[in-house]
């Protein structure tokens, strides 16, 4: 585990869709006071470089829309609950370390994009950090809580329109697709440098989330070229199975043996892994001590790693059902 793991695995923020809901709650009854109250609080690096400090956090405060209360509430409730969903499932300190770090991508988005904006548009600093908080928001940081959903849970439903059942996985697509589609329209028929920092930054911590949990070996020439002579062998050995000059032989025995496939998760109870079960889903146990990984069936059945001993299933314990709890209270404990 790395420095920076370790620092939000011990300064994690319990709950912390609650409190992003209530900041969003306070910036809305802040509007609804006195909207000139918003723009006191808004990312303007202008500003903060002459001292009004305070907007480096109180941007978070500005609800993505204030034109509608029944919006702002609606969203409220769906992102903490998609949001306390990626809690359990990843644990409080990678969803901290999720949501601070799409935050700081955010805040360094829009300094890059105030300085590059002056030489690009002939622009004053003035002026390239009031358009930099007309497109610096928490709306898609709170999209990247969306996509992480989806791509954690890809298989859930949500009602469309609160009749259509959807599955997330959909809706991820469709709103990646619509996301592309906005970074065209700020880049045709004139280069529009806020909106595309804006889209970018907000949506960093996503794809670098997405793309370390990606294996792409699979696309290596060496990988592309072992799978096509893997798929010649196979055709050869049934060509001549079926003429009867020598038997078939499966790639799985002793007669070809295949190179094993490198992984990346580990099961430390029963040894299974993303590559000899791909339908499985992995996770940390933050109260183990040490890295431990574990499959779905054993995440919530094991005994902690305590004391220097490795964890454990408890013996005549049906330990392979998932959501079975076990002795260690798995379902109260959080997973990194």
């Amino acid at each position: 585990m790395s420095k920076f793991d370790r620092f939000f695995y011990k300064h994690n923020i319990r709950n912390l869709s609650l409190y992003i809901v209530i900041c969003y709650a306070f910036g809305y009854l802040l509007y609804a006071i006195n909207p000139a109250f918003l723009e006191l609080l808004t990312l303007n690096p202008e500003r903060i470089i002459h001292g009004q400090i305070w907007r480096l956090a109180t941007w978070v405060l500005v609800p993505p829309d204030t034109s509608n209360v029944f919006f702002v509430l609606i969203a409220c409730l769906f992102y903490y609950s998609i949001g306390t969903a990626l809690e359990r499932a990843w644990g409080q300190a990678q969803y901290t370390k999720y949501i601070f770090t799409g935050l700081f991508y955010t805040v360094v988005g829009a300094f890059l994009a105030s300085f590059l904006a002056m030489p690009l548009y002939g622009m004053d600093f003035a002026s390239a950090g009031y358009y930099t908080s007309r497109y610096f928001s928490t709306n898609y940081v709170m999209m990247s809580i969306f996509l992480a959903y989806a791509a954690t849970f890809p298989d859930a439903q949500v009602l469309l329109f609160f009749l259509i059942p959807v599955r997330v996985r959909w809706l991820g697509i469709l709103y990646a697709v619509l996301v592309g589609y906005e970074v065209i329209t700020y880049i045709v028929p004139s280069l529009n440098l806020f909106g595309i920092f804006a889209i970018v930054a907000s949506l960093l911590n996503f794809l670098i989330f997405y793309l370390r949990g990606r294996d792409f070996s699979r696309f290596s020439p060496k990988e592309v070229r072992r799978r096509a002579d893997f798929k010649r062998a196979v055709q050869r050995g049934e060509r001549e199975q079926r003429r009867g000059s020598a038997p078939f032989t499966s790639a799985s025995s002793p007669e070809s043996p295949r190179k094993m496939t490198p992984y990346r998760h580990k099961c430390a109870i029963c040894g299974r892994t993303e590559v000899s079960n791909p339908e499985l889903d992995f996770r940390y146990c933050s109260k183990c001590e040490g890295n431990y990984e574990f499959c779905q069936d054993h995440l919530f059945s094991h005994v902690h790693a305590v004391n220097g001993n490795a964890p454990y299933i408890v013996p005549n314990q049906n330990a392979g059902t998932p959501g079975s709890t076990g002795n260690n209270g798995g379902n109260e404990s959080g997973q990194e």
